[in-house]
């Protein structure tokens, strides 16, 4: 299992992590923490040191109940920090959380190496387009309607069949615009309960029969920290601990805000082995 990151070849047998680098006033954890380029270079190059495969950099937070940036806004906040960032960390892969296929064409255009779109382009008709055109890896993820609705309508008849019968039809759709590396995300928290998100955790290992990397993003998250009646600040134990049940489960990266702590369930699991 592999894909190609700017003629990369970047296998699987041990799984990835995507450092979270959020240059946003309002995301749920992290909001407002990186808000110089000074910061945002540290913050990437921590992330790097402890072990981070790819750079997940995002603009416009997609926490629930959020409102949607402009283009332009989206462009300008994030566009002049990747360049910063490509030209600080050249050998380093980076993501970008994105669901709009203009910023995904300038940033890939500008050096990013993967498009991390939450709606899987259904928010944006020419986002598939852009990248099989650019044949750059695409993260699709399951997301219920938008991130200021999302948690309107959770209601589902079988989470798990549902989300794989999106990604179905999905990944059919991805390869008719000749995207050949595709990596698949549930979507923990995207429109969904808490016992969604659990019931989603306990079978993840189904997600495996498309045979593509599938990547978990659950750090920090309300499924961890309301179960627990602690806040996203404290709920590094719990991140912790779901991650390796996934790891369990085959998953193949993780995405975290926490780089070291999620290598280290990594390295301990492989021991295993």
């Amino acid at each position: 299992m592999t894909i190609n990151c700017k003629g990369v070849l970047i296998n699987f047998n041990k799984p990835k992590i995507f450092g979270i680098l959020n240059i946003t006033p309002d995301s749920f954890f992290d909001g407002g923490k990186y808000n110089t380029t000074k910061k945002i270079l540290k913050q990437c190059e921590k992330m790097i040191v402890e072990g981070a495969d790819f750079i997940d950099v995002g603009a416009q937070s997609s926490r629930p109940g959020s409102n949607e940036l402009s283009l332009d806004e989206e462009k300008n906040r994030l566009l002049p920090n990747l360049e910063n960032l490509i030209k600080e960390f050249p050998d380093t892969h980076f993501s970008i959380d994105t669901y709009r296929s203009k910023i995904a064409e300038e940033s890939i255009d500008i050096g990013a190496s993967i498009i991390n779109d939450i709606s899987s382009g259904n928010l944006d008709s020419s986002m598939m387009e852009v990248v099989g055109k650019k044949k750059v890896p695409y993260v699709m993820m399951h997301m219920k309607g938008i991130p200021l609705t999302m948690q309107v309508n959770t209601v589902y008849k079988n989470i798990v069949n549902e989300i794989i019968e999106f990604f179905s039809k999905k990944i059919k759709q991805a390869y008719s615009f000749g995207i050949d590396d595709l990596i698949i995300d549930p979507g923990f928290g995207f429109g969904k309960e808490i016992t969604d998100n659990y019931k989603i955790l306990n079978h993840l290992e189904l997600f495996n029969i498309f045979n593509l990397p599938v990547m978990v993003g659950i750090s920090r998250k309300s499924m961890i920290y309301k179960k627990l009646g602690v806040n996203s600040e404290q709920s590094l134990n719990g991140t912790s601990i779901l991650n390796t049940v996934s790891l369990t489960k085959k998953v193949k990266i993780l995405r975290v805000h926490d780089v070291k702590e999620a290598k280290e369930c990594i390295d301990l699991l492989q021991e295993l082995k």
